[in-house]
């Protein structure tokens, strides 16, 4: 059986003066590419309702612990955020900012899960590993 996942995805990614809006159009939609975007007064508001293209980018890169260190990190409630690095997802590449925000800001995301629950989407988006491999089935 198929777990349906109701999700909303908020991302906001600053545009500053030096920037091309284009370019940081071009950086969120590589990471959520399903993403509507709108272009709000010096910044770029997107909402999404999947994080599919992330997770693939979190699977190809090997990065599942760290993705779910964010996500859990980043957690309150039904709701958690992280921020990505605007020029890596310009190439298309999962960057998780931590520490002082860039320069230029950061891509901030806020993902609210509806259902089923924060533990179960994540484990969906960037699921437990073992010896550094995704532990698919617990059942056996």
């Amino acid at each position: 059986m198929t777990e349906v996942y109701r999700v909303d995805v908020q991302i906001t990614a600053p545009v500053m003066p030096t920037e091309v809006t284009d370019r940081v159009h071009d950086a969120v939609t590589d990471l959520f590419p399903e993403a509507d975007i709108e272009e709000g007064h010096g910044e770029l508001l997107g909402e999404a309702h999947s994080l599919e293209t992330l997770s693939e980018r979190v699977h190809e890169q090997e990065i599942l612990d760290t993705a779910r260190g964010q996500f859990f990190g980043g957690q309150q409630g039904d709701t958690f955020s992280f921020d990505l690095k605007k020029q890596a997802a310009l190439q298309g590449v999962v960057n998780f900012a931590v520490g002082e925000p860039a320069e230029l800001g950061d891509i901030h995301v806020r993902v609210t899960v509806h259902e089923p629950s924060v533990e179960a989407y994540v484990d969906h988006v960037a699921p437990p590993t073992e010896d550094g491999r995704p532990v698919e089935d617990r059942g056996g």
